[in-house]
């Protein structure tokens, strides 16, 4: 991906408001801590700090959680690490146990056959792939999955875009896209690397709390004077 560049406040995609204060990207996260601080966590975030942060266990984790929700991704997901936490154990587990350890999340035997495949190719690799492309060649992953993967389970900068990170950032007006792809890309060119990993890790609470997408809570929010509301018709 390319680096963002130095500047700390970019400018805004939305234009101007004389009730808006400037855009200032470092407040904007400083604002984000605060307000999620007492929220539960993201499910990769929750699962790494419960010690499941390793490259395989995120790999595992970001597939499962693929349209399932955080509150059954983390209990799934922890049901199925005290049965397996290596390629290697993984791949040993008979499908159908598997599908069983999965059940709660969607469509879990699809993702046991993926979980199995990858499995397999990383225990015959003998390491999780440490790239964007040679993660999204196993089965099952695509960018939001490698992302989450190369940002939680390596460290390394990414930006994971789920439908909370596309929805916030457009309607902050830092960005102006219709897709969470295009809303990757964007934000990969303007937002700061010391944020790529972060991003995920704050909007994910803070939409399903506080920026939803139905009458977002506009009224309580820290970060009013900040965000442009593009698109809010009814903030509550």
């Amino acid at each position: 991906m390319p680096r963002a560049h130095a500047a700390t406040s970019p400018p805004s995609a939305a234009p101007a408001r004389p009730d808006k204060e400037p855009f200032d990207i470092d407040l904007v996260f400083r604002l984000l801590r605060e307000a999620t601080a007492g929220l539960p966590k993201a499910a990769m975030f929750a699962l790494r700090d419960r010690g499941h942060g390793s490259p395989f266990e995120q790999l595992v984790a970001a597939l499962i959680s693929a349209r399932t929700r955080d509150e059954t991704t983390t209990p799934v997901c922890l049901r199925l690490f005290a049965r397996a936490r290596t390629p290697e154990a993984m791949a040993a587990i008979p499908e159908p146990e598997l599908v069983g350890l999965l059940a709660g999340a969607t469509f879990p035997e699809p993702k046991a056959r993926d979980i199995l495949a990858l499995s397999r190719r990383i225990a015959e690799a003998g390491a999780v792939p440490d790239t964007m492309e040679g993660l999204q060649a196993l089965r099952g992953v695509g960018p939001k999955i490698a992302a989450l993967t190369l940002g939680v389970g390596f460290g390394r900068p990414a930006i994971s875009v789920d439908i909370h990170v596309h929805r916030i950032v457009n309607r902050w007006g830092y960005v102006a896209t219709t897709t969470p792809e295009r809303t990757m890309q964007a934000l990969a060119a303007r937002l700061p690397e010391r944020y790529w990993i972060e991003i995920n890790e704050r909007l994910v609470p803070f939409g399903k709390a506080i920026c939803t997408g139905l009458r977002p809570r506009c009224g309580t929010c820290l970060l009013l004077r900040q965000c442009r509301q593009v698109g809010v018709v009814r903030p509550g």
